[in-house]
Formats: structure tokens, C-alpha cells, sequence
């Protein structure tokens, strides 16, 4: 945890934050703080600062804050992803939101298991835990957007038209001729398919409403990993 990050309900006064979950357990196990310590704090999308911790013990801690700093910028970089099994989706919701994500979309498509979608993984706490852990990774306060459609065919044609508008609409997809862009200076709206990839008349539909199709090379990525390396790619550090 590079960033403790504070909620709304964590405040017991003014500039003071108490806190008695997951949280106080790392800051007694692994940061090994005690009374007087300083450690870095963020308010979920809000600024970044430091904190005093002025009283600490097994039940809770109570820290005095500062919020001086605005959060790192997003990327412009929308990701239309068909959900993935749990325990990929879990490392994905880290990885885009330690990244810098600014919207991510979960949908259906032919190759997605039903089951997949009665993970509690997709419910609201479940969501927040995951990009909890993401925005305290990066130093990062700002939550990125989730969304979720269950419904391929509707989204596409109703929906996506309209969220693609100003920016550059890309789905990676392997064995096409065209290699994805690097470094773009512009948003891009980024559909990556589930494992196997998107069935040609998924793509078809995407290719319909504009979407261009672009491949990362020869070898086949894991969907984790296909994530991370197009997101560095596509807005190079």
C-alpha cells in the first residue's frame, strides 16, 4: 500500500480520519508505524497528502491529514472488455486502475461463460475492493469508471456508436494485417475480446460502427497481459 486512501465515512472531525479495517492491519504489519509517524494519504477522488498519525492500537488508528496535491491525470483511454473469468477479472480491475484507466466497460460476447457473471466480484464492494487496491498501488485517488452490459448486440449497435465519437476506436484482434498504433495523442475507445478472442461476427458488428483492428504481433496473450501491453503502447510513458 503506497497511499492509504480515506472515504468520506472514514471522517470523525476536521482533518481527522479514523480507521479500524484492512487498512489498520497494514499500517501495523507492514508499514510497523507507530504515534507521530507520517504516512501518504488521498481522499477517494480528491487530492493527495500526508498524515499524522496521532493515536494508534489493535482496534484503530486516528490520523490527522493535509490534502495539498491533485492526483495523477487519466489516460483518455476507454476499454470495452468481455469479461473474463474471476480470478483474471480481480488482477485486471488492479492493473487498469494502477494504470490510469479513465473508463472500463464489462461485456458480453459469445465466448464468455454465464457463470462468470454471478461473481460477487461485479458487485459494488466487490469493485471498490479491487480498484482499492489499484489506486493504493499507484499513489492514486480518482476511481476509474465500471460499467457493465450484459447484452452484446444492443450495446454495439445502440450504444457504442455514441461513446466512440472524438476518440480513435481500435479492437485488438490477432491474425489481422495491421499492427495498433503507438503512442497516440488522442482518446481511444479499446475493445479486447475474452480468451479465444471475439467471433468473426463480433467483430464484424465492432468493424460496422467504425472500429479498427490491429494486432500486437505474432504470439497470443493472455487477456492480463494483452491489458498492461497495450495500454503502455498505446500511451507510451
Amino acid at each position: 500500500m503506497n497511499l492509504l486512501l480515506l472515504f468520506p465515512s472514514d471522517l470523525s472531525g476536521n482533518n481527522i480520519a479514523r480507521i479500524s479495517d484492512h487498512r489498520l492491519q497494514h499500517i501495523l504489519s507492514v508499514h510497523r508505524a507507530n504515534v507521530g509517524d507520517s504516512i501518504r494519504v488521498g481522499m477517494v477522488n480528491g487530492l493527495i497528502g500526508s498524515g499524522s498519525i496521532e493515536k494508534l492500537d489493535e482496534q484503530s488508528a486516528e490520523i490527522h491529514f493535509k490534502l495539498d496535491t491533485p492526483p495523477p491525470p487519466k489516460k483518455p483511454l476507454r476499454i470495452i472488455l468481455a469479461l473474463p473469468r474471476p480470478k483474471m477479472l480481480k488482477r485486471i480491475l488492479q492493473t487498469i486502475t494502477t494504470m490510469g484507466v479513465e473508463e472500463l466497460y464489462l461485456i458480453n460476447s459469445y465466448r464468455v461463460e454465464k457463470s462468470f457473471w454471478q461473481t460477487p466480484i461485479l458487485s459494488e464492494l466487490g469493485l471498490l475492493e479491487q480498484l482499492t487496491l489499484g489506486l493504493e498501488q499507484a499513489r492514486d485517488t480518482q476511481l476509474p469508471k465500471i460499467e457493465l452490459r450484459k447484452r452484446f448486440k444492443p450495446f454495439v449497435e445502440d450504444e457504442l456508436p455514441s461513446l466512440i465519437e472524438h476518440s480513435y476506436p481500435l479492437v485488438a484482434h490477432p491474425g489481422v494485417a495491421t499492427p495498433i498504433p503507438h503512442a497516440l495523442n488522442k482518446p481511444c475507445t479499446l475493445a479486447v475480446g475474452p480468451e479465444g478472442g471475439f467471433i468473426p461476427y463480433e467483430i464484424a458488428k465492432l468493424e460496422e460502427i467504425g472500429f479498427h483492428c490491429g494486432h500486437m504481433g505474432a504470439n497470443i496473450l493472455r487477456v492480463e497481459t494483452a491489458i498492461p501491453a497495450l495500454i503502455a503502447s498505446l500511451y507510451s510513458w
